[in-house]
Formats: structure tokens, C-alpha cells, sequence
């Protein structure tokens, strides 16, 4: 854990604007920005790269709009990785599969992070942004509870703000000791490997009472498989996960026939994740991407959170830093704009990682929207993120979605 050194002086011409601490989904795009519109930025993270990550892969189409934004879509696109423009949802007695994009951004992709977050380091180097790779960031700098800049590596660095992109664990936020809200613990426990020999065009999710599992195709003609269950089971099946993950599949007596003429090519991986806020900003400080905020695993969310959440960081910290605004105020701002987006995700999430029955409503929905292409690709929009739950869950919308058309 980081901890907080007073050097009682005072930093006026830092040698950086901002640090990066962390470069992967989230760092890597908000150097690049922050580079691009000309602040000195430097990069650091304890990894290499390339190198891989625990990771759920999958770039919804929001996300894949802003590679788009930044061009770097065409980079992940030739790595192989499938266009994915279909998402499928089985829910035992009822399945529906629609199209989870906009016509400007139609596609979600699922790469491999070895390739995807070394394409997003390039990308922050070319724009101008100094990356150092196996760098460990030991202590922050404080003077006057101000973080001034960081220690490491036998070298200190200054900058007029530092970011902690540094993910759940992110010694940022444990040295400014940030404040957490809407905490909840892990949900869900899952699993994840690499399959051959299981093709598909879609993004396919199972949901069983007391299990999920989903199906995306990624690089090399594999396809992702990750199953889980209940966080209270963890210890239950921790020694047999490969065959209670079979047990699971089984539950879908057409998958459990595909998966058993397919492959596993690599090992199993596994995941438990806490679900929080936290207060982003601070005295010479923010948080992007997992280090600010966390949801389970099963929307999948967490790449596109940490695209969307360096965007909006990017233009608070450029901001301040052009002096356009005061730093209370950019902060504030951020954070108020980063939750009006990411809550109304978040609680539904939650919901979805209970792992419980669909409730009623759900169920008059998804059987009112079946057989309507227009309805179901309108749901397929909410669970890839295109539209808000905030907006798709308004009575007015369900009172449409509900009403079959004449």
C-alpha cells in the first residue's frame, strides 16, 4: 500500500501535467487524450506489454464507438478479432436475439487483452504521452495534502495531477484514502477459458436460476466461454470448477451438445469482484476506470465504463489544467456526470448478478418484445449499454414496448 510523504514544498513548475498511474483500458486512452490535446503526460505501470489481464473481453458498441473517436477501431479490427453485430439471450423458456448496436456503431468485438491494451499503449506513446513499463509506484508525493507527484523505481516525478488508473486494488485511491459509496460486495464468482472448434457470430448469454454463463468469439478462431454462480458457492466448487462448470452448461441441453465437441485450449481463470463508487477527484488527484468504480463481471461492462470514464476524465482534467475551470468544480462535474451514466448500469447489474428468476415485469416484457425484431433489438441495446436502464425502464417505454402493435 502506498503511503503518503509530506516533502513540504511546493511544486511550481512540475516537470509533468499529469501522471498516469496504470495503462491499460482506462490509462492508456486518457494519456493519449491528454497528450493529444498537449499537457505533458507521463504513463507508468508495474506490467509489461504485451501482456494478458483477467478480463470478460468484450467491447460493447459504445466502446467500440470511441475507438472509432480515436482511431484506433481499425487497429483492433485487423488483429482478427470478429465483428460481433448479434447478441442472444436464453433464458430457458424464452430466447431472443437482436442487434445491440446503433448503424454508426453497429459492432461489439471481444479481443484478446494481450493485443488490445498494447494497441491502447501505442497509441499513448504516438500521441506524445513519456510510458515507462515495469515501473512500481511505491509511495505519493503530498505537500500540503496535495499530491504533487509520485516515488518509484529510485526516481521521483512531479506533476500538477496525478491519476490512479491502477484498477480495484489502486494504490491512488488507498494513499488519498478516497471515499466509497454504493458498496457491495462480490455477487458472483466466474470462469473463464478459451475454446476451439465452438464457433459462433454472436454474443450469447444463458441465464438460469443460480447460474449464467456467455459465449463471444475472439481472436485465432476462439471463442470465450465464462460461466459462474453465486459468490456464497465459491468455496463449494472451488476444487471441481471445470465439472461444475459442465454441470452448468448442461443446463442447455443444445450448448452442453456444442461445448462437448469443442476444445478447451487454455486453463481456467476465475474472478470475484467487489462492486463500489468512489469519489474520483481530489487535492491534486483522480480515478479512471476501475480504480473510481467497479460492477460485477456479467454485463460485461468494465471495458467500455473505462473507455467512457478516460473520455470524460480527459476533458475534466484539460479543463483545469487550461484553466477554464477551477479543479472543484471540474471535479465535481466529472463525478456527477460519470454517475448519471454509470449508476443506472450499475444497479441493473447488480440485479442481473443476483443470479435470481427473472421477476414479473421481466417476464411480461421479454414475452411481450418476442417476435418483434424492432422491440428486441431495442432490448438488445440496453444490455450492450447503447441505451440507459435509465431511459429503457420509463413506464412511457415499457407502456410501448408491452403494447403489441396492430
Amino acid at each position: 500500500m502506498a503511503r503518503k510523504i509530506d516533502v513540504r514544498k511546493t511544486m511550481t513548475n512540475p516537470r509533468y501535467d499529469v501522471i498516469v498511474v496504470g495503462a491499460r483500458c482506462a490509462g492508456a486512452p486518457l494519456a493519449m487524450l491528454l497528450a493529444r490535446q498537449g499537457h505533458r503526460t507521463l504513463l507508468v505501470d508495474r506490467a509489461t506489454f504485451p501482456s494478458d489481464t483477467v478480463s470478460t473481453h468484450v467491447i460493447h458498441p459504445p466502446g467500440a464507438a470511441a475507438l472509432r473517436r480515436w482511431g484506433l477501431l481499425d487497429q483492433v479490427a485487423a488483429t482478427g478479432c470478429p465483428p460481433v453485430g448479434r447478441y442472444s439471450f436464453d433464458f430457458g423458456p424464452l430466447s431472443l436475439a437482436g442487434a445491440p448496436g446503433t448503424p454508426e456503431s453497429p459492432y461489439a468485438y471481444a479481443p484478446r487483452r494481450t493485443l488490445l491494451d498494447k494497441i491502447l499503449l501505442d497509441a499513448a506513446a504516438a500521441a506524445g504521452a513519456e510510458v515507462r513499463e515495469g515501473f512500481t509506484v511505491d509511495e505519493l508525493i503530498v505537500d500540503d495534502d496535495r499530491v504533487t507527484g509520485i516515488r518509484g523505481g529510485g526516481v521521483t516525478e512531479h506533476a500538477r495531477v496525478v491519476v490512479g488508473a491502477d484498477g480495484r486494488n489502486s494504490v491512488v485511491a488507498k494513499a488519498v484514502g478516497a471515499s466509497v459509496y454504493q458498496e457491495q460486495a462480490p455477487l458472483t464468482v466466474g470462469y473463464y477459458a478459451y475454446w476451439s472448434n465452438l464457433p459462433t457470430g454472436t454474443f450469447e448469454a444463458y441465464s438460469r436460476p443460480g447460474r449464467g454463463w456467455a459465449v463471444c468469439p475472439t481472436n485465432d478462431d476462439l471463442t470465450m466461454v465464462i460461466g459462474g454462480w453465486p459468490h456464497a458457492e465459491l468455496a463449494e466448487h472451488r476444487n471441481d470448477v471445470e465439472a461444475e462448470l459442465m454441470r452448468t452448461f448442461a443446463m442447455s441441453p443444445a450448448f452442453a451438445e456444442r461445448i462437448r465437441s469443442a476444445k478447451r485450449e487454455s486453463r481456467l481463470v476465475g474472478t470475484s469482484v467487489p462492486n463500489y463508487f468512489r469519489v474520483p477527484w481530489g487535492p491534486g488527484w483522480a480515478l479512471v476506470g476501475d480504480a473510481g468504480y467497479n460492477r460485477d463481471y456479467i454485463t460485461a461492462q468494465g471495458i467500455t465504463d473505462a473507455f467512457l470514464d478516460a473520455e470524460n476524465l480527459a476533458g475534466a482534467l484539460h479543463a483545469t489544467l487550461s484553466g477554464a475551470a477551477k479543479e472543484t468544480e471540474a471535479g465535481v462535474a466529472h463525478q456527477e456526470r460519470r454517475d448519471a451514466r454509470a449508476m443506472p448500469f450499475y444497479q441493473m447489474t447488480l440485479g442481473i448478478a443476483a443470479l435470481q428468476p427473472p421477476d414479473e415485469q421481466m417476464v411480461q416484457l421479454v414475452s411481450a418484445i418476442a417476435g418483434d425484431q424492432d422491440k428486441v433489438d431495442a432490448f438488445m441495446r440496453l444490455n450492450s449499454g447503447v441505451t440507459s436502464p435509465a431511459d429503457f425502464f420509463t413506464p412511457p417505454n415499457l407502456g410501448r414496448l408491452m403494447t403489441k402493435d396492430d
